[in-house]
């Protein structure tokens, strides 16, 4: 997704600023609450929401149980944000590593989609 012609691609949102931003106002908490009620330190949930810590998988259970949402959707949305950095950190190499594909059979077998 570009912004403009000659814009950079616009990174996926930090799940911590969906939490920030969207979930915790929505829910009525204070930072403060959220970090009890999900009892981890303040000092942490802060890292998460300033997008300087990655949300675990066992951050997303508890914010899956707190917000009411799946666990997935927490992992889903750090995982997209992970790739693209990861991407764009690569750029220059991804380009010299050759592509092969598995045959449909082994792709079957393994329960391997292709989303690109």
């Amino acid at each position: 997704m570009l912004r403009s012609r000659d814009a950079l691609p616009v990174p996926p949102t930090h799940p911590g600023w969906i939490l920030r931003d969207r979930v915790l106002p929505g829910l009525g908490l204070s930072v403060s609450q959220a970090a009890r009620e999900l009892r981890i330190a303040r000092q942490t949930l802060h890292r998460v929401l300033a997008g300087t810590a990655a949300i675990s998988p066992e951050m997303a259970t508890r914010l899956a149980r707190l917000s009411g949402t799946a666990p997935h959707f927490w992992l889903d949305r750090q995982q997209r944000y992970d790739l693209w950095h990861a991407e764009q950190a690569l750029t220059g190499v991804l380009g010299l590593i050759p592509t092969h594909t598995l045959p449909a059979a082994i792709q079957a077998e393994i329960g391997l989609r292709y989303d690109r």
